[in-house]
């Protein structure tokens, strides 16, 4: 070692050891990437849900009693281009015989409901669940068609058909003027664990952070609410938040998060958003679900797993997965849902991988 590598792994290393510890906070010095071995289970099956006239985004699978596979997914009219989804998206049902397509359009289960109302301007991020003999629907909604009125919200039916009962008021809310999560609650995943409902969100930590490399207005968490009941009320645990990666030095972040629990561990899914690469996913594991370990990649960009077409002009997005939920069949994860941009009408679409074993 020379004179100047010795000096800058000293600085290094005393910088390291000044911070404080956690599980969600911590350096990633000359690491090579590693790939989970999530990743290492997926083989691409290929795009579904391609409409001519929409985007199409969040898919969120679940096997009915029907023995059928019915998907929840945002849409928007092409018209609207990506940007869409932040003041046009609804959410509609769609359903097929097999994990792979080809599935078939229902009808739309949740639209905006226009002025006055919390959800007024986009309905979005649906992730469906069995949970106490009815089927919980959790979405994100906006007021105003802009990210600072978006809030989490729960709707509920007895059949995956419907009818659904809409809330009148948000599930979750932001935290008081100050907190980390002040401005918004978005992206939720849930899970009932122990006889407990557990509720991760996104929010957005906005003191001073802009990456140099692309755009980006604020930090994103991941908190966790707790609630007694499916329909809450939802507490916010003391620790939050429980996933937050700012202390790596270069705004590094993620969202999109998805959490399961199998194996007496909790997992978890993300979008990268600078850890690895804004092109791959994220997957942790927790022994409690509130310390999280050290992110492998738990996917990577398209191109490692496909050949497409050159990127069209107008997806600035083409050729990354986002939005990762999974499929259970006998209690155990068999596909990955993504949502990528491209596809035959070049706007945006489901991408399907199958696990191929167990984890």
């Amino acid at each position: 070692m020379n004179r100047k590598e010795f000096i800058s792994t000293t600085f290094l290393a005393s910088l390291a050891a000044m911070l404080p510890v956690h599980a969600h906070d911590f350096l990633a010095i000359d690491e090579q990437p590693k790939l989970s071995d999530f990743e290492k289970s997926l083989t691409p099956v290929g795009r579904a849900l391609e409409f001519e006239d929409y985007y199409v985004w969040c898919n969120s699978p679940t096997e009915g009693p029907d023995g059928k596979i019915h998907v929840f997914f945002s849409r928007w009219p092409k018209a609207k281009g990506m940007g869409g989804w932040i003041n046009s998206s609804e959410i509609a049902h769609a359903v097929a015989d097999k994990p792979e397509g080809p599935y078939e359009y229902v009808s739309t289960v949740l639209s905006p409901r226009g002025p006055g109302f919390w959800d007024a301007t986009t309905c979005h991020n649906p992730s469906i669940h069995y949970v106490d003999g009815k089927y919980a629907l959790f979405f994100l909604g906006n007021s105003n068609g802009k990210m600072d009125s978006k809030r989490i919200g729960l709707a509920t039916a007895d059949s995956l058909y419907g009818p659904w009962k809409r809330p009148d008021e948000p599930l979750l809310l932001p935290g008081k003027e100050g907190d980390w999560d002040d401005l918004l609650t978005t992206n939720p995943s849930f899970i009932k664990h122990n006889g407990e409902y557990w509720l991760y969100y996104k929010s957005l930590d906005t003191e001073g952070y802009v990456h140099p490399k692309f755009e980006i207005k604020g930090n994103r968490k991941y908190g966790l609410a707790i609630a007694k009941s499916l329909e809450g009320p939802y507490i916010k645990y003391k620790g939050n938040p429980v996933v937050d990666f700012h202390n790596m030095g270069n705004n590094q972040q993620c969202e999109d998060a998805y959490v399961w629990y199998e194996d007496r561990k909790f997992k978890m899914l993300a979008r990268d958003m600078g850890v690895f690469g804004i092109n791959k996913g994220l997957y942790m594991e927790s022994k409690d679900g509130k310390n999280w370990s050290k992110p492998q990649i738990g996917y990577q960009e398209l191109s490692k797993y496909i050949t497409q077409p050159s990127a069209p002009k107008h997806l600035n997005r083409y050729g990354r997965v986002e939005r990762p939920q999974l499929l259970f069949q006998k209690g155990e994860p068999t596909y990955l849902f993504t949502a990528s941009q491209g596809g035959k009408y070049e706007t945006a679409s489901a991408f399907i991988f199958k696990i191929n074993q167990k984890l």
